[in-house]
């Protein structure tokens, strides 16, 4: 079944679902989460809550959908030095299912805001002209006003690098188009080249980078898209002569507009005691971070999950496993991960039963109750202790007018190229330090405050 179709059957079924050269530096970005999904205000009825819900569930799963698509991965580097850039929870800024960072583009710099996502890898902007971008109140970056740009020509090795579906019509000395899909828009773009830099770290005099011109869907970030995923355009491949493919973030509550978010470019500035799991390389999908799940706890007591549940992916078909992704806004565990984790949620908890929301079928009335919210620990391979115990913040989600909150987890798909692929996703990730240390094929966790 496509996952089309099961994002389809869930929108049905679900209809109250809450919906970085040469000299080796490091930069610390301030990061913004930018998403679609409306606060519950005082006195909105349930109903309305509960339509966002869907909506965000339908993204979720689409998304998910999207991760099957990967391209190659580039060698490891070393890294030193640090930059620090500001990052930021844009649900109330841009409404969109990304963290985002300003950029400057060109020279002079037109200042962008930008989605990061790590799980994809080339970047897109927005380009003057553009047919289906943003309005025209969002900004767009007009190449024709920055004397630094170049079209990248057919022919050129980043033009065979392109994610999406290389275009040569005119020949060898053309310039390279490309299409792709994003989520539930498709977009067609020239792959193009000008200075980038984000606030707070260091200029690439040469990024790479697809400029739009035809998006059709509601999917694409209205200033733009940076992929910090492990290909050969990614911000990471882009500049690991500076940052050595190392890269760490905190993600600040999505019902926070404060950049008070950072995300940490090189070696230099990421905590030193943090506790780390290998990260894994799935070569059916080597853009993606994967990490092995060895356990999870409920209020401080193992969980039974089938071990099979718990496993790497299949190398042989590249299904299954786990992944860490910051643009997937709830977890989704396996089928049977997610009904052993429930199961023993719902037996910890003691307060009125509330009616599911669609795909949170674990809700409850906490309306003047002191109820006790156990924590979930999900433990990692490794040996070092590597763990991340989520607090009631960070596993729970509620509504601000009548009490009712509901565990922010579900379930993925049962069948398809993702059966049996757990997401540990941005909800789950906020106010910790989420380490990706690629040269060291290493990725860390720890608690870390971010939230303004």
């Amino acid at each position: 079944m496509s996952i089309r179709k099961i994002s389809t059957i869930l929108a049905v079924l679900l209809p109250t679902f809450w919906t970085a050269a040469t000299a080796v530096r490091s930069s610390t970005l301030l990061l913004a989460r930018s998403h679609s999904l409306p606060s519950p205000n005082a006195g909105a009825p349930l109903t309305q809550w509960a339509a966002s819900l869907a909506a965000q569930s339908a993204a979720d799963v689409t998304r998910v959908g999207m991760l099957a698509a990967a391209v190659p991965a580039k060698p490891k580097s070393e890294s030193k030095g640090r930059s620090f850039v500001p990052i930021a929870s844009g649900r109330q800024i841009l409404s969109i299912n990304n963290y985002v960072a300003r950029a400057r583009l060109g020279t002079p710099p037109q200042t962008l805001l930008v989605a990061i996502d790590p799980s994809n890898d080339a970047a897109w902007i927005p380009c003057s002209a553009c047919v289906g971008c943003a309005p025209k109140s969002s900004p767009s970056f007009a190449p024709t006003d920055s004397p630094t740009y170049r079209p990248v020509r057919c022919g050129w090795p980043q033009c065979a690098q392109v994610p999406g579906v290389a275009s040569c019509p005119g020949g060898p000395g053309a310039s390279c188009a490309f299409n792709m899909s994003y989520g539930s828009s498709t977009l067609q773009a020239v792959l193009g080249q000008d200075v980038l830099a984000l606030e707070g770290g260091g200029a690439a005099s040469s990024y790479t980078f697809g400029c739009l011109r035809v998006v059709t869907g509601q999917s694409v970030p209205p200033q733009g898209l940076l992929g910090f995923g492990r290909g050969p355009l990614s911000f990471l491949s882009q500049t690991k002569d500076t940052y050595g493919s190392v890269f760490s973030y905190c993600l600040p509550s999505y019902k926070s507009s404060n950049f008070s978010g950072t995300l940490r470019l090189g070696s230099a500035g990421q905590p030193k005691r943090i506790k780390t799991t290998p990260l894994l390389y799935n070569p059916h999908r080597p853009t993606l971070y994967y990490v092995d799940m060895i356990g999870i706890q409920v209020g401080g007591r193992a969980v039974a999950v089938p071990a099979s549940a718990l496993a790497s992916f299949d190398p042989a078909t590249g299904t299954g496993g786990t992944i860490v992704d910051a643009g997937t806004m709830f977890t989704l565990f396996s089928p049977p991960v997610y009904a052993a984790v429930r199961d023993a949620f719902r037996r910890k908890v003691r307060a009125p039963v509330s009616a599911p929301l669609g795909g949170f079928d674990t809700c409850y009335n906490l309306t003047g109750s002191g109820v006790r919210v156990p924590s979930i620990t999900v433990a990692f391979a490794g040996g070092a202790g590597a763990a991340m115990t989520l607090p009631e913040e960070n596993v729970m989600i509620h509504r601000t007018w009548g009490g009712v909150a509901c565990l922010a987890m579900a379930a993925g798909p049962s069948t398809g190229v993702n059966a049996g692929l757990n997401v540990l996703a941005s909800m789950q990730q906020q106010n910790h330090r989420v380490l990706f240390d690629v040269a060291n094929a290493r990725v860390g966790f720890s608690r870390e405050h971010c939230t303004a």
